[in-house]
């Protein structure tokens, strides 16, 4: 019944599995797009633009600003870094659910421009487990685990202004979880409004 896409904000903190989790999710249903981000940043080795990023002037990323094209922008060590608006609109027409995997700043920009849209945050299963992913991964220094431990309970108290809350504990659950959420969200009835009414009109 329902022809029109999803837009999903997907936020969590630093270490609770999300690109993980995005990429389970969309193996099982592939249907799903993932947004891209725009910044003024030079590419990096092996980054192609229109896959990791679309990558533009200081002076393209203020015109779409001021034309509205962005559904949310941050600027950050010198660098903008926004979503453009037009591809997510032209998936979502086309009946495809749009991801937009982004921070709880960025989220709330988005849940003020587009409130219909399914907001999901990820948790981990507790701060110990958060924090034992964080050290798995032998990159960072005790004084960097410690910033990102800080900021993710930060972040974690901002899961209220979320609709939906998923532990990420074990993967497959919480990808079914989240694909459940999709399905309950397409049934609702005020997302289907047309249909029905062209369904009495014609009655």
């Amino acid at each position: 019944m329902n022809e029109q896409g999803l837009l999903i904000v997907f936020s969590g903190p630093s270490g609770v599995g999300k690109d993980t989790l995005l990429k389970r999710l969309m193996e099982k249903y592939p249907e799903i797009r993932l947004s891209i981000s725009a910044t003024t940043r030079s590419p990096r080795s092996g980054e192609e633009h229109g896959k990791d990023y679309f990558f533009m002037t200081r002076e393209e990323f203020q015109e779409l600003l001021n034309r509205d094209k962005m559904l949310e922008h941050a600027e950050y060590c010198g660098n903008y870094y926004g979503t453009p608006s037009e591809p997510i609109e032209k998936w979502l027409s086309h009946g495809h659910d749009v991801i937009l995997e982004i921070e709880v700043q960025g989220g709330a920009q988005v849940l003020k421009k587009r409130p219909e849209c399914v907001s999901i945050f990820i948790l981990p299963p507790s701060i110990a487990a958060l924090e034992n992913r964080l050290r798995s991964r032998g990159t960072e220094d005790e004084a960097t685990i410690q910033k990102r431990l800080n900021a993710a309970k930060e972040e974690i108290e901002k899961v209220y202004q979320y609709g939906y809350a998923v532990v990420n504990d074990d993967l497959d659950e919480a990808a079914d979880e989240i694909a459940a959420i999709l399905r309950a969200e397409k049934r609702r009835s005020q997302r289907n409004k047309e249909q029905i009414e062209r369904m009495l009109r014609n009655a």
